[in-house]
Order: structure tokens, then sequence, then C-alpha cells
């Protein structure tokens, strides 16, 4: 590997940048890339290139087929932005962790985003929009929206749906969740990335009690991550 390449690719793991290192196992060449630019001296022609983008997409290493080429993908952990420090983030957090993300909680309500109620866990204090903004979710971030006040949900969506997070939810109702959109639509958001939003939050497994509704959430954020198409109840 040569300095150069070497070098970007520590600089954006160190980052937190995803990146994939493409290797040509027949002549050594290498192209480091992610969503946007290649580089290196390994030139990959536009099919290639696509497919190498598409691993790094999917978090795949592995070869592209019919070719010596090696696509060794480097992605960051993903990320799970929780907002309001409530029963149900409670029980979100640990499960989210053991899938291998790492957490944060985004509460202005100090009472509930304390340490005795969330140990371990990154708390930040500030208002909801600008946290996310701080934050900058990315394309392996997923934003839960659990507060169910308004004032702290609908910023929060706003910034989340402005972003390219793969997974944005909110909790609510069918009835809440009409009244929000209605909400979110007057405030100019538009109808695109409004029909991101899952609501009512998480799979529909019939979820009662805060356990059973963090597994709904984190089942559907790891169906959207994934592509996987929705269950279809099988009939007679």
């Amino acid at each position: 590997m040569k300095r150069t390449t070497f070098e970007a690719l520590q600089a954006a793991r160190a980052a937190k940048r995803p990146v994939a290192l493409v290797t040509d196992l027949d002549s050594g060449e290498q192209a480091l890339l992610d969503s946007e630019v290649a580089q290196g001296d390994l030139i990959l022609v536009e099919n290639f290139l696509a497919q190498a983008r598409d691993a790094l997409d999917r978090d795949r290493s592995g070869p592209i087929e019919g070719t010596a080429l090696f696509v060794h993908v480097f992605n960051p952990p993903l990320r799970l932005i929780v907002v309001g420090a409530v029963h149900i983030a409670q029980r979100l957090i640990p499960m989210a962790s053991e899938a291998g993300y790492e957490v944060v909680v985004v509460d202005p309500r100090q009472a509930w985003a304390t340490e005795a109620r969330f140990p371990a866990v990154d708390l930040l204090s500030d208002w909801p929009d600008e946290a996310l903004r701080a934050l900058k979710p990315d394309r392996r971030t997923a934003v839960v929206v659990l507060t169910h006040d308004p004032k702290l949900d609908d910023p929060a969506l706003g910034v989340a749906l402005a972003s390219p997070a793969f997974y944005v939810g909110a909790l609510g109702s069918t009835r809440t969740h009409a009244k929000r959109l209605a909400r979110l639509r007057d405030a100019g958001l538009d109808e695109a990335a409004l029909t991101r939003i899952h609501a009512p939050i998480g799979l529909a497994i019939g979820a009662k009690s805060p356990a059973e509704i963090a597994i709904s959430i984190l089942a559907q954020m790891t169906q959207v991550l994934h592509g996987a198409a929705p269950l279809v109840k099988a009939t007679a």
C-alpha cells in the first residue's frame, strides 16, 4: 500500500468516515473511495466503481465477481441518536449497544436525562435540533424520537429528515402522527421527507410494554438497515 493511500485511509477511519479500499490482486494497484470521491493509482470503470460503492453501502467486503478486484469496506460503528430520556429509551439502549450501535441520548429535561437513569451513556442536554446539527447524522445513523412533546420532537425531526440518516422513527399513535405531519407540513417539510418517518414507530408486533416497544423499534431499524422486505403474514 502506498503511503498516501495508507494516510488517507487512517484519516478516514479517525474521522469515522465510511470508505472502501479496492485492490487489484493482480497488479497491486489500489483505490480508496467514499460515496463521492475515489483516489489512488487504480482507475475503476464506472461499473466497478458502482459495485464498490454498493459494497460500501451494504457493509460487505468481498471480490467483484469476474475480476481480480477485492473491496475491503471500512465502516465506522452504527450510531443511534435517541431524543427523549424516557422509559422506552432505557430498554432500547442496552439492546442497541449489543447490536453494535454507539448511542447518544438527547434531552434538555435534566430531571429525565440523568446518569443514574442512563449509566455509561452519552447524554446531551442541548435542544434536540441543536444537538442533531452538532451530531450530523449520516447514513449509518438511526434517529429515534420518543419525547411525545412537539416542542422537542418536531425540531429534532426537521433536522433528522434533512440528513442522510438511514432510519428516522417517532413515537405516537396514528392519530398523534397525523397531527405531527400537519405541523411539519406547516413548517415547510415536503411529502418526500415526511414519508421517511417510521410512525407509529417499530414493527407491528403488538408491543405494549417499554421493553416490547424497544424490541419492535430495534427490529424495524434492523429491517431498514439491511433493506429487508416487510414481513407478510402467511395465509392458508
